[in-house]
């Protein structure tokens, strides 16, 4: 009104009602009667989707960028721990005095736990084998598997869509990855926490720069204190502290998704916190 200039204001949150929040961008064009300002055109845009595609394929670039610098790093720490591991057992072998043989064996033990440090960085080098796995089988076994962990205070809430087909995937592999996620929401809701997981499909959904006709939605929440803000740029890294023991389980679930041309995202504030695993249920070759 001050100014008759129109302005235009990008990404503005807006409360749909109390649990649902959208994206839009807003244009405001002043209306001029008589050089008067009296009315204003308004124009706004739902921008979710496209801020989410762009998100998307961001995620998905960082991880690559950080699986090679993971192999390349890797390449370069293997060949001189098996120089340095070589090395020690043939010392131990001319060592006089057979007590000196405890400080051989330490540089043989550290050489060995930083190769299976490496190694656990990689994540799982296998092919996946794909074959026709039904989704809720998958996270009936994960929920039993942190059943044994925790016990019975842990609430697990399931909300399934019983109509989704199967879908082609390494059982194995998407085990570890549903694992890696609700071990994750377990250490963050604690032992007597709640945690959710829900499946649904999603129609004409794209992942990354690639639209499926048909997608699988696994949404995982817990009510734990949230990821803070200063990490949640970075969980998907290998070795952000947080996101397990070694800050390795994260990255390996992204990993495992990735292979079958899924994506893992997530929402999380204090209180309430969601992993949302995707995963097309026609896998484009290659």
């Amino acid at each position: 009104m001050q100014t008759g200039q129109p302005f235009t204001e990008r990404e503005h949150q807006i409360i749909v009602r109390e649990d649902k929040e959208i994206m839009v961008d807003c244009t405001v064009i002043p209306i001029r009667l008589d050089q008067n300002v009296n009315e204003f055109l308004v124009e706004i845009q739902q921008v979710d989707r496209q801020l989410r595609i762009s998100r998307e394929e961001q995620l998905l670039a960082r991880n690559q960028a950080s699986r090679a610098l993971v192999r390349g790093l890797a390449h370069e720490i293997k060949n001189p721990l098996g120089g340095l591991r070589g090395a020690a057992q043939l010392l131990e072998r001319e060592l006089p005095d057979a007590a000196l043989a405890e400080y051989t064996q330490i540089i043989i033990e550290e050489a060995d736990r930083l190769q299976n440090l490496v190694d656990r960085m990689l994540g799982p080098n296998k092919i996946p084998v794909m074959k026709w796995v039904n989704i809720h089988q998958v996270l009936e076994r994960v929920c039993s598997l942190v059943r044994v962990e925790t016990g019975p205070g842990l609430e697990i809430i399931k909300d399934y869509d019983p109509s989704i087909p199967d879908l082609k995937g390494d059982m194995d592999q998407l085990i570890q990855a549903f694992l890696n996620i609700l071990r994750n929401g377990v250490r963050a809701a604690g032992p007597r926490g709640t945690m959710g997981i829900s499946s649904r499909i999603l129609r004409q959904f794209t992942i990354g720069n690639i639209r499926h006709r048909l997608v699988v939605s696994i949404e995982i929440s817990d009510n734990g204190p949230g990821i803070p803000v200063e990490l949640q740029e970075r969980v998907f890294f290998p070795l952000v502290s947080g996101s397990d023991g070694m800050g390795l389980g994260l990255s390996i679930s992204q990993t495992l998704i990735n292979r079958h041309q899924g994506l893992i995202e997530f929402t999380s504030k204090p209180g309430h916190t969601v992993f949302r695993v995707l995963l097309p249920l026609e896998q484009v070759d290659g």
